[in-house]
């Protein structure tokens, strides 16, 4: 027996005594890992000591056939690639050894050795892709049970990159948002949480309390937009009976309320220089005096807080303290507006129109693609909280089974023009033409717009243009429109 270097894969050649077999064995041996066995007994001893990729029989063997090695091997060693190399013409009974399944491929000699060598390489390759094919296929069959298991898996996992708490999203920017808030988690440090109105700070709040140390304890809210600073004093560090009119009895504050936990203090840019000055000493000493208390107290919070304005315009303006700034600039989260991440609401009206259809009980086939590309026209000068009510609405007059189309959409999302349809209005505007003709481009576009909006009802779709039923139909039947929207 002759063993080559080592290689990653390993051929066995049986037989190869003529000198074309020494020459298949050089040239093999410059990519593989090659045995050799002259007889069939060293070849049976040489499959049960390694681990064999493939086989290359050579018919020139004294001791066994080429039909039977194949046979045996194909029962004993299932996995391996079987390559039958045979100078014989009698074409019926290569075939008879092919159909039997015994081999993988035969290949006439003589062969040179670089083909071969080139065929030895699909046949490796058609071996892996069917390892693999059977692996998944046999994963894919153990059970039903494990399948979902793995499947939910990779949903928790997706959901975890893009479904921080109960915030939904698909673009990068609040990707970055949220892996930034992920990493403030686990610390203690301040939180500066800005944004418009409704692009969900207090979400952001929520779920950096939920992923944070403090998870066990409780986590409180406080607006202290338009609150006088008595009251405001009054709720975050609590009062003893008597402090002011209407103090009937002690008060506990926020702030020892959620001692261990996390307070979150929502539009913190409005409070007033004296009120800050008391934030501060709390942040930098954690103490605690009630209103109309002798004793000071002390707290373990972690503070959080959110501003729908730049806090720092508000400090170089001079409204703000600078000290107080940099105390809650520990991490600084900026959440973008709606309309500067119009691939989030996709995403968002689907998971809010679930979530709502649910609560009415209530199936809806989906949103109309017309109907998110309205959306994503739209400015939402109330972000997420006014995408939100928007489709509480819609659903609420979606039909049960029915898609969410554009007959359910308010007018002044209905009216925001599509990219494509504002380039299309555009280039009606700037073709050649009198002004005659430019105009009536522009109205028979208008006309059809609306006719779609409400999926050709022309009766709505006359009121909306201040027309009459008949006006309408003039307007269709000059312009020759055709109810490409209807549907």
């Amino acid at each position: 027996m002759f063993v080559t270097e080592k290689k990653e894969e390993t051929l066995l050649l049986v037989g190869g005594n003529t000198t074309n077999g020494s020459e298949i064995l050089s040239y093999l041996s410059k990519d593989y890992r090659v045995l050799s066995a002259k007889t069939g007994k060293e070849a049976y001893e040489l499959l049960r000591l390694n681990e064999i990729d493939a086989i290359l029989f050579d018919e020139d063997i004294g001791d066994i056939s080429g039909e039977s090695f194949f046979k045996e091997a194909r029962v004993r060693y299932p996995d391996i690639t079987r390559i039958f190399m045979s100078e014989s013409r009698d074409d019926q009974k290569v075939m008879e050894i092919f159909k039997a399944g015994a081999v993988y491929q035969i290949i006439p000699k003589p062969c040179p050795p670089w083909h071969l060598r080139l065929l030895v390489n699909r046949a490796l390759e058609s071996r892996e892709l069917a390892r693999r094919h059977r692996f998944l296929s046999r994963e894919l069959k153990f059970s039903d049970n494990a399948f979902r298991s793995s499947k939910d898996h990779m949903v928790k996992l997706l959901r975890e990159s893009y479904e921080f708490d109960k915030l939904v999203f698909a673009s990068d920017a609040m990707l970055n948002v949220c892996n930034l808030a992920r990493k403030a988690a686990p610390t203690d440090l301040p939180v500066l949480i800005q944004g418009e109105t409704g692009t969900g700070k207090e979400l952001i709040a929520k779920a950096i309390h939920g992923f944070g140390s403090r998870k066990a304890f409780p986590f409180l809210v406080q607006n202290c937009g338009a609150l006088p600073d008595e009251l405001l004093q009054s709720e975050l560090f609590g009062h003893k009976r008597g402090a002011f009119t209407g103090a009937v009895s002690d008060r506990l504050g926020l702030f020892s309320a959620a001692d261990g936990g996390t307070v979150f203090l929502d539009e913190i840019s409005e409070v007033s220089p004296a009120f800050q000055v008391s934030l501060l000493r709390f942040l930098q000493e954690g103490e605690i005096k009630p209103l109309g208390a002798d004793k000071v107290g002390y707290a373990d919070v972690r503070i959080l807080v959110a501003s729908n304005h730049p806090i720092k315009e508000r400090v170089e303006a001079g409204t703000f303290r600078k000290d107080l700034y940099y105390r809650l600039h520990g991490f600084e989260i900026n959440i973008p507006p709606l309309r500067e991440r119009v691939e989030d609401i996709p995403v968002l009206a689907e998971y809010l129109s679930r979530n709502y259809a649910e609560t009415l009980n209530r199936k809806i086939a989906g949103i109309s693609g017309q109907v998110i590309r309205h959306m994503q026209a739209y400015s939402f000068p109330g972000n997420v909280r006014e995408l939100e009510t928007e489709i509480r609405r819609m659903v609420a007059l979606t039909s049960n089974g029915e898609f969410v189309s554009i007959e359910h959409l308010s007018s002044e999302i209905a009216q925001a023009l599509p990219v494509d349809d504002r380039i299309k209005e555009q280039s009606y505007i700037n073709e050649a033409g009198t002004l005659k003709e430019k105009v009536e481009r522009l109205e028979a576009l208008i006309v059809t717009q609306c006719l779609t909006r409400h999926r050709w009802n022309q009766s709505k779709a006359a009121k909306e243009l201040g027309l009459s039923r008949v006006g309408l139909a003039n307007k269709i039947k000059r312009y020759q429109l055709i109810a490409v929207g209807k549907s």
